[in-house]
């Protein structure tokens, strides 16, 4: 692991200067004022006072004025100061007051105490590169040093640096329960055998019977067994090790409470239950993934609501949230969730408005949206969290258009300097195809975060801009993490760039520490695929460390449709199928392939198949907006009120293709039967009508109708890729498509892909 060292802490550190002339300045014009009689120590005592309660109520920004206006202060109030920095995530004034700290008195950060919470504020913030050149230059060191660069390395999920820097801590110090519990932590949603050499560590130093150690490994294994995340590979070691702690307080009950019938258990016999309780209650449920119990857990999501009722707890918000965000993700009806949430918004503030709004903003963007609208009509003042969330939903829009409104406001509000409103900009800018003004927004910023290199590297990713992706990832001036190179890989696969993209996976680990995991075999074994190299990609799946996913299987699978390889197909598409049995994918793409290569009846069976195991295909869809309304399109647009007139333009364009060359790709025809029922089957493709009633109503197209953006649920088709191009050039218009994968961009009768996707 590359940690950034002395010059990337120094590069960061040196963002802050302006600020600290700023301070400095400040401070002396402050002194000036603040002449009294008192003697200098009550001063001091009373400034210490101030700052530490300004901190501890989360006012930063008045304790930091204060504490510059004053030269001598006691280790206590810094350390106060950077507690809260950590707290609030405050990572510019935490680097400021560091800085501020170290000019004042280079020698203050041998104090082990202090350095300790600077080190905090660090892991806190998200910053551990700095957090680590931090630790690594004490002197001398204690064991919640330790444990606070093994806590905010836990919080990232970095499971091998967590064990790595618990070995350096056992050679000097025998670990405490809060070391044990940020370890366990890590291993949560890794692999189990993680964390039970962990339990084993603590059962040698007798720590294991510690509530908090033993809380910990509750939730570790819960979460690694059938009770929460439907491992089923150590279903009965959460419940012993319940069983065997001579102590339970309620943590120990909310951290057992992932099985539904636990918490019955608890119920039934008389034990109380608290906000915390439910929580954890409806977090069980949000893990449930099965479809086939989806309906009993609906069930009894609503016995939960009746108790949350009844007890009195639906009057907190956390709970009415989770209770959404419930119903939401068991396939419950949206409406169901804005009465829920609509009975009891009279009781809620910006914070609750902004949690609600995110339960809504991937299920139903467009009520995210209308929330957000509604908040600002109720005269709430939008913090920078509820603009992000908001531009979050914005990211599933068909056009840049609601999230140039939330930019607006954004800067009317003052926080257009805002690093992570400026990254949600960036993506909901590039998601809604809308490549220019995302780089617009990363150029004007003053200084870059990780974020804001990966969410630019990602919005050249998809579309299909590896060069400019490439050429932004020299400018880099932090070190890179995993995200990147997922971008930088995706980037290359996209444009079929192999030898760059091998040349990037290698130097993963070799120039930047970074170990692949399966994302980046993802991405290699697609990249792979798309330039026709199937059997390098199925040797780089044989050498994984690790065992492939579903996404690595459907990545294989998606190669092997484009490239005609049948035999390995079958393999694939099994394989994927063990592992989704409910997903359409594998059964959708070996049926395709059957029938492009003329093997009807087998394409045949493979769709009995799907219908015996009641699995249903995902209809592939295509929006388009116009006017200030969205257009839903399905196959042969049968649901829409404009059909009939729809299709009869339809034909007049397909016979004006037709006569500039257009080939309907009869091979992609999915049944044996005459041409012309071929034809319309390929004709009726949900974009080809998104595009025709665009054209039909080009008067109330964005952009001057110029532009016309479709957006789909899943992957292009070769004939309706070949569709597109001409049209542009038909209509002399730029034609947009994001499908599932990226962006195509259609104009003169090319495309960006250049025909490679």
């Amino acid at each position: 692991m590359v940690l950034g060292g002395a010059s990337n802490f120094s590069a960061l550190m040196l963002c802050s200067r302006k600020l600290v002339r700023y301070v400095f300045f400040k401070r002396c014009f402050l002194r000036n004022l603040c002449s009294s009689s008192a003697e200098p120590e009550t001063i001091a005592t009373n400034i210490d006072a101030q700052i530490r309660a300004l901190s501890t109520q989360g006012n930063i920004e008045e304790a930091l004025s204060l504490l510059y206006t004053h030269s001598s202060l006691s280790l206590q109030t810094y350390a106060s100061l950077f507690h809260a920095c950590a707290q609030k995530k405050c990572l510019q004034h935490g680097m400021t007051l560091h800085h501020y700290v170290l000019h004042k008195d280079p020698t203050i950060q041998n104090d082990v105490f202090l350095t300790n919470h600077i080190i905090n504020m660090y892991c806190k913030c998200g910053h551990l590169a700095y957090a680590r050149y931090v630790f690594d230059q004490m002197s001398h060191r204690n064991i919640v040093s330790w444990t606070a660069l093994i806590s905010g390395h836990a919080q990232s999920g970095l499971v091998r640096e967590c064990f790595s820097l618990f070995s350096g801590l056992l050679a000097h110090f025998r670990p405490n329960e809060f070391a044990f519990a940020s370890l366990l932590s890590a291993c949560e949603e890794h692999d189990i055998k993680c964390g039970m050499q962990v339990h084993a560590v603590a059962l040698k130093i007798s720590l294991d019977a510690n509530v908090y150690v033993a809380n910990s490994l509750i939730t570790m294994y819960s979460k690694r067994s059938g009770f929460g995340g439907g491992y089923a590979q150590t279903p009965d070691d959460a419940w012993t090790m319940f069983k065997s702690m001579e102590f339970r307080n309620l943590v120990s009950w909310n951290s057992m409470i992932a099985a539904i019938c636990l918490f019955a258990h608890m119920y039934c016999n008389g034990i109380g239950f608290d906000r915390a309780t439910l929580l954890s209650v409806f977090s069980s449920l949000n893990e449930c993934g099965a479809f086939d119990v989806i309906n009993t857990y609906l069930r009894k999501c609503f016995q939960l609501h009746c108790l949350t009722i009844k007890s009195g707890l639906i009057s907190e918000i956390e709970v009415v949230t989770a209770l959404i965000k419930s119903y939401a993700n068991l396939g419950g009806h949206i409406s169901d969730c804005y009465r829920i949430f609509h009975d009891t918004s009279s009781q809620l503030d910006i914070v609750s408005w902004t949690a609600l709004i995110s339960v809504f903003a991937e299920r139903d963007p467009e009520q995210a949206f209308l929330l957000f609208c509604q908040l600002h009509r109720q005269s709430y003042l939008p913090d920078w969290y509820t603009f992000s969330i908001a531009l979050k939903a914005c990211a599933y829009f068909v056009t840049e258009q609601h999230a140039m409104a939330i930019h607006s406001q954004v800067i009317k509000k003052g926080f257009q300097e805002d690093t992570v409103l400026c990254n949600a900009l960036m993506h909901a800018y590039a998601r809604c195809g809308s490549l220019a003004l995302s780089e617009q927004v990363f150029n004007e910023m003053g200084c870059h975060d990780l974020v804001s290199w990966n969410s630019m590297l990602k919005s050249y990713a998809i579309h299909g801009q590896a060069k400019d992706a490439l050429e932004l990832f020299q400018q880099m001036n932090v070190c890179p993490d995993s995200a990147t190179f997922v971008a930088l890989l995706s980037a290359c696969s996209h444009v079929g760039l192999v030898d760059e993209g091998v040349k990037l996976f290698n130097s993963m680990s070799d120039d930047h520490g970074v170990v692949p995991q399966l994302d980046h075999y993802s991405c290699m074994v697609d990249l792979y695929g798309r330039a026709g190299k199937i059997f390098e990609a199925e040797e780089l799946i044989r050498k994984m460390p690790m065992k492939p996913d579903s996404v690595i299987w459907s990545s294989l699978l998606g190669s092997c449709r484009k490239h005609g390889e049948t035999r390995l197909a079958k393999l694939a598409a099994d394989k994927f199928k063990e592992l989704e049995p409910n997903n359409s994918l594998g059964y959708v793409q070996m049926s395709n392939i059957y029938s492009s290569g003329g093997s009807f009846t087998k394409a045949g069976l493979i769709r009995n198949e799907m219908s015996d195991f009641k699995v249903r295909k995902e209809p592939g869809l295509s929006w388009v907006e116009i006017g200030k309304q969205v257009h839903e399109f399905g196959s042969g647009g049968q649901y829409h009120p404009n059909r009939g007139a729809i299709l009869s333009r339809l034909e007049i364009v397909i016979g004006q293709l037709k006569e500039m060359g257009y080939v309907p790709e009869l091979s992609l025809a999915l049944y044996d039967t005459e041409v012309e029922h071929k034809e319309d089957q390929l004709f009726h493709h949900s974009e080809k009508m998104a595009l025709v009633f665009a054209i039909m109503n080009e008067g109330s197209l964005p952009c001057g109708g110029n532009v016309i953006k479709i957006m789909k649920n899943i992957r292009i088709c070769v004939d309706c890729h070949n569709f597109m191009k001409l049209a542009s050039y038909l209509f002399q218009k730029e034609i947009v498509v994001r499908d599932s994968n990226r962006f195509h961009r259609f104009k003169y009768a090319t495309c960006s892909c250049n025909d490679y996707w």
